[in-house]
Formats: structure tokens, C-alpha cells, sequence
């Protein structure tokens, strides 16, 4: 399994990602033009044809055995500045009567646009027959994951400062959003899906036309609504378990539609970012698998990025890899990886 840029060709089977992701993953819509013009958007990026504050890095992950796509995942450069970027705040105001020496906090959640500029990672997916700990394919999820933070490192001026990751909502047994049907539907003349869809679709202006401006007072939605402040679908919970490993965390943002939580961080401060180095590659054909270590490769180069597993640790300044790990990555010795160990 490998990690690298999507290509032009990629459309069918990112296609076939799209339909197999379903309702609440926005930014994959099954939608042939929409996800050609994500494509053609990410070649830009990756070819640098587009300015750094609007470049969209999409990443697939490839079964080498068969050149299937297993899922995908990506990097928008900087968020907001062409389409907004809504989410809620929640906050708290509080009441109190000197005369009748009574106080009262009242949660509230207020429309902000305080994460434009920050880079996202977003789009992670991974086919359901490529996840699982009893699945051959194993910690494909980390890769997808961890492969992003080893691109933003090792291209770190083309980012700002903080990064931001949105996690997608609860939903009920019957795929419904009890946020949703308590909040959003009473200022949206749609449902949840058309809603999703069209924000999918990068149509995200009617937020700030149809959404309220003012503070929505929490007390005043049902308890159900309110247990789904800040929570994760439970599809979802592994994707967040990785980012906090990362040193992401949640600051009080949510999701507009389904509550769900935006976690965030310093660039600086994200551990991959920090903790991974380069080194030199060496080949060696009787180079042996280490029964514990596991350590993830990636190039050097933004238009052939390649990120995979390798089966050693490093030595001193070098890294020894198998003929197979070099193919796979598509380097020879005196190449340059960045590593990082898991």
C-alpha cells in the first residue's frame, strides 16, 4: 500500500469512493464533474500552478496488487478565502439579579468565520474492506493520516500556522441528526442531505444568508440535540482518536449542520510534524523486517509524493531499504526520505 497524489485517470475509482462514502462525508460528493474538478484543482496544486492560500492536496491510497484505490485523503491549503467558512462557537453568557442575588450560565453558540486562513486536512477515507485490525491491509487509516503531516513538514512554507480538522457529527440507528432536525432545519427550506450536498458542492453561502446572526441559546433545543455538542459518529472516532495522538484539540468549535467538532493545532506543534526527519536511502536486497519497529516513508518532492511503510529503523544519517520498498516509493540510493515513526 502507498500513498500519492490522485491522478487525472483517478476519476472512476474516486468515484467509486464517493458512493461507498455515503451521507455526512461533504467533501465527497457523488458528483462526476465536481470530483473531476477536484482533481484537476489537486494536479494544479501539485504542479504549483495555483496560489498557495487556495491549493487543494489530494492524496489516494493505492493497493499496489491490483492499482485499486483504497481511500483517499487531503490538505486544503488555507480555508475561507473563496467560498466561507462557517462553524458555531460555543460560548456561554452570563445572567444575574444583584437584587434578587440570583446567577445563571447560560451555553450558546454563536456563527463564527475565526478559522479563515487556517490550513485543513480533511477527505479521509478508507474503503470498509480495507479497514480493521484482522484485515491483511493493516493501519491503512494511519497511513492515510499520518502521511498528510509528513507532507505539510516537509513542505512547511507553503502552510500558516494552525490546522484544523472537522469531524463528522452523531447520527442516530436510522441516519438521522438530532442537531440537525433541533437547529438547521428551522432556518433551511431543505433537508439534511440537500443541505450537505450543496455544501459538498462548495455552495456554502447560504449559511451566512439563512443562519441566524445573533446567539442560539442552548437551553432552548432538546436533550438529544444537546448530547450531540462536540460528539463523533462512532465511524468517526477513530479518525479522532489519531488526530489527538497528534496533538490536536477541540477549542469549542462545532459543525454547523450535525454539531460534530473541529479539533485544532499549531502547525509547529503537531507531533509528526515535529518529530520527523530526513534521511538518506541506502538499498540493500538482504535487508530484514524489524518484528517491532514501524516507521513511515515519504519523498521529498511535492508533484511525485509517495508515502509508505518500511520495515526498518533508521541508522545514523540512512535509511536501508528493500528493492521492493525502493520501487514502491519510487527512489534509488542517494534519494532523500522524510521519516517518522509510529
Amino acid at each position: 500500500m502507498r500513498i500519492r497524489p490522485i491522478a487525472r485517470d483517478d476519476l472512476d475509482g474516486l468515484q467509486a469512493l464517493s458512493q461507498q462514502a455515503g451521507v455526512g462525508f461533504t467533501s465527497l460528493p457523488d458528483n462526476r464533474e465536481f470530483l473531476a474538478g477536484k482533481i484537476e484543482a489537486a494536479a494544479s496544486a501539485f504542479e504549483e500552478r495555483t496560489a498557495r492560500d487556495n491549493r487543494l492536496y489530494f492524496f489516494v491510497l493505492e493497493d499496489e496488487t491490483d492499482g485499486e484505490l483504497a481511500g483517499c485523503c487531503a490538505i486544503e491549503g488555507q480555508v475561507g478565502h473563496e467560498v466561507p467558512f462557517y462553524h458555531y462557537r460555543l460560548g456561554s453568557l452570563a445572567h444575574s439579579s444583584v437584587q434578587l442575588d440570583l446567577h445563571r450560565t447560560i451555553d450558546t453558540l454563536f456563527l463564527s468565520s475565526d478559522h479563515t486562513g487556517d490550513t485543513e486536512v480533511c477527505s479521509l477515507f478508507v474503503r470498509p474492506e480495507y479497514r480493521g485490525e484482522a484485515n491483511r491491509h493493516l493501519r491503512n487509516g494511519a497511513l492515510l493520516s499520518k502521511a498528510r503531516w509528513l507532507f505539510i513538514a516537509e513542505f512547511r512554507d507553503s502552510f500558516p500556522d494552525k490546522v484544523l480538522a472537522e469531524m463528522r457529527g452523531l447520527f442516530d440507528d436510522n441516519n438521522r441528526s438530532p442537531f440537525w432536525d433541533s437547529l438547521g432545519r428551522h432556518f433551511f427550506p431543505m433537508d439534511f442531505d440537500e443541505a450537505d450536498r450543496l455544501t459538498g458542492l462548495g455552495q456554502k453561502s447560504f449559511i451566512g444568508e439563512l443562519m441566524p446572526k445573533f446567539p442560539i441559546y442552548t437551553t432552548f433545543m432538546p436533550d438529544e440535540a444537546r448530547d450531540c455538542i462536540g460528539q463523533v459518529h462512532r465511524h468517526t472516532r477513530p479518525a479522532l482518536e489519531m488526530l489527538k495522538k497528534e496533538g490536536l484539540r477541540w477549542e469549542g468549535y462545532i459543525d454547523i449542520f450535525d454539531g460534530g467538532p473541529t479539533v485544532e493545532a499549531y502547525i509547529d506543534d503537531v507531533r509528526a510534524v515535529r518529530n520527523s526527519q530526513c534521511y538518506r536511502v541506502e538499498i540493500d536486497a538482504n535487508a530484514v523486517d524489524e518484528s517491532v519497529s514501524r516507521w513511515l516513508a515519504a519523498t521529498t518532492t511535492m508533484l511525485g509524493f509517495t508515502a509508505a511503510w518500511v520495515g526498518r529503523a533508521p541508522r545514523d544519517e540512512n535509511i536501508v531499504l528493500t528493492p521492493a520498498e525502493a520501487r514502491r516509493l519510487n527512489v534509488t540510493t542517494g534519494d532523500t526520505l522524510r521519516l517518522l515513526e509510529t
